[in-house]
């Protein structure tokens, strides 16, 4: 099983016709509500890929018997939740502009008090954006640990980050998150990919680039008529950690997170569109061709 700690949220998305710079304003063209929270987003990728999934996740009193909670349990979310009774769950209020650049407010609500509880000791498990001081303890005891430090990057110290790189067997960053960690750890890029088996770098619109024993391998994104951008990197997670857990080639894993990714970003919500395997697997094989197997 995979576990995944981290945010399960309410999504506010906001269509505006440019990001205003400071002291500047604009208006609001759609607004829906969707779930969301980036732990929960790639629980519901794994799960809806066939592989079985464990959320360990902090939300309001308003959770318990919502739709919501209906959804993840119909996927086949195992929920571990910690439910804060006088507390909201989360809520994400995200801006995309015409150009698709986003700007993200993030609301912790129940995500809060995370940092009291105890750290569960697991076999598998993928960090999402969640409190700095929990992750930091869940890596410490985990067999094989995978981390994404998100927007939640400026909430962690640099003992804290330093701390958790030292526990980490993947790490997935995009391009603007590595430049921060590397600020904050005071280290050029390829020392910090040297001490991690795995890292995944994502670039948008200019695809991924995995780390791995000294080389690095690009993997293209796969073209599709992008309605929204919210979400995509939780695909490529889902689909990455889905991929490697069954026991697929790494490059062959960051593959199968693109594809995950463009069925993600074809219709708005982080969760609406996710492919179960068969159908990633015909949109794989037209990008990519046959994939196999292979003995980790």
């Amino acid at each position: 099983m995979i576990s995944v700690v981290g945010h399960t949220a309410i999504d506010h998305l906001f269509r505006v016709p440019s990001l205003p710079g400071r002291h500047n304003s604009t208006y609001i063209t759609d607004h829906k509500i969707y779930y969301g929270g980036g732990a929960a987003n790639i629980a519901a990728g794994i799960a809806t890929l066939g592989e079985s999934c464990r959320l360990i996740s902090a939300v309001g009193g308003d959770f318990p018997g919502s739709d919501y909670d209906r959804w993840l349990r119909s996927l086949g979310v195992v929920e571990d939740f910690l439910v804060v009774e006088d507390a909201f769950t989360p809520t994400a209020y995200v801006f995309t502009d015409e150009a698709r650049d986003q700007t993200t407010y993030f609301e912790w609500g129940a995500s809060g008090v995370r940092n009291t509880t105890e750290a569960p000791a697991l076999d598998f498990v993928h960090m999402a954006t969640a409190d700095p001081d929990f992750n930091v303890r869940v890596a410490a005891k985990a067999k094989f640990a995978s981390f994404d430090p998100g927007q939640d990057l400026l909430r962690y110290s640099s003992e804290q980050l330093r701390s958790i790189m030292g526990n980490v067997d993947i790490l997935f960053a995009n391009n603007h998150e590595m430049a921060g960690m590397c600020r904050m750890l005071e280290t050029e890029q390829d020392e910090l990919i040297e001490g991690i088996p795995f890292v995944i770098m994502t670039k948008g619109s200019e695809g991924s680039i995995l780390y791995t024993d000294g080389e690095e391998h690009s993997i293209p994104v796969v073209a599709v008529d992008a309605v929204d951008p919210t979400g995509a990197g939780d695909g490529y997670r889902a689909g990455f950690l889905t991929a490697y857990r069954r026991g697929y080639d790494p490059v062959d894993c960051c593959r199968v997170g693109a594809v995950v990714s463009s069925f993600v970003v074809e219709r708005m919500g982080t969760q609406t569109n996710l492919p179960d395997w068969e159908r990633m697997l015909a949109r794989y094989r037209n990008a990519f061709g046959d994939i196999e197997r292979t003995d980790k």
